[in-house]
């Protein structure tokens, strides 16, 4: 597949300063973990679960992108932050999903997806503060409470979610347990392969991937369909998936 897009040789933004400066401007107790990127696949790594299908996880798709900081707070919450790739002077902060959810949870779920914001990080506090934030609280607590409460399947009936796994070739594979998401994942290109036993997306074209995941995220959102995004596997052939059917360093900073 073609090497991802490249960030300019003379891009002096410092994720982990912004990332550090920006904490201390946002509510509550934050411990930032801070990650350079050696290779492209590397930041998948890094990336996984963040919750978005929107323009952060089209940056993921379509650039290297060279570092990454999360920062967590004591209640759980977690931000992904990064460049932006397009615009010198900003940066994306996206939410992080909690881990040790089962899919299904997400069934019906918008996700909070991430925003882009200036490099000042007062400015970019307030934004995150006014706009993701709350977001992200209404995401979780519908999150928590569907796994708290989950439906109770009639005879036969399946769970409706569609996991996608980023492969190591920049590939996308996507499982499903149901025909309509199955055809969904079809109408937005994805490829049924019997090896795989999935839907594979390829990444030759890694702007028209990011295109295919939203559409086919925001499709399957309307069907009440959760979509999980998961970190790329070390080898292709290390990815264990079920058969569908077909159709870091951390400091604390406080304020």
């Amino acid at each position: 597949m073609p090497a991802p897009h490249t960030l300019p040789a003379d891009d002096s933004r410092d994720v982990e300063s912004f990332a550090t400066v920006l904490s201390e401007e946002l509510p509550g107790h934050w411990t930032i973990q801070c990650h350079q990127h050696a290779r492209h696949e590397e930041q998948f790594t890094h990336a996984e679960n963040v919750w978005d299908l929107n323009e952060v996880a089209a940056a993921l798709a379509e650039y290297a992108l060279g570092a990454d900081a999360h920062l967590v707070r004591d209640d759980g919450m977690s931000l992904y932050i990064t460049v932006h790739p397009r615009h010198e002077e900003e940066f994306l902060v996206a939410a992080i999903a909690p881990a040790g959810v089962a899919p299904e949870a997400y069934a019906g779920v918008r996700e909070p997806d991430g925003i882009a914001v200036p490099a000042d990080a007062e400015r970019a506090a307030r934004a995150v503060t006014a706009d993701l934030l709350p977001r992200y609280d209404i995401a979780l607590a519908q999150v928590r409470h569907n796994a708290m409460n989950p439906p109770q399947p009639g005879p036969g009936a399946q769970q409706e979610q569609v996991v996608m796994t980023w492969l190591e070739d920049g590939s996308l594979a996507a499982v499903t347990t149901t025909r309509p998401s199955a055809e969904v994942l079809l109408a937005e290109g994805f490829v049924w392969e019997s090896a795989a036993k999935a839907y594979v997306l390829g990444g030759d074209d890694t702007r028209a991937q990011a295109h295919a995941v939203r559409a086919a995220g925001a499709r399957l959102a309307r069907l009440g369909i959760a979509t999980v995004l998961r970190a790329a596997a070390r080898r292709a052939a290390e990815t264990t998936l079920p058969t569908p059917q077909p159709g870091a360093r951390a400091t604390a900073r406080t304020r």
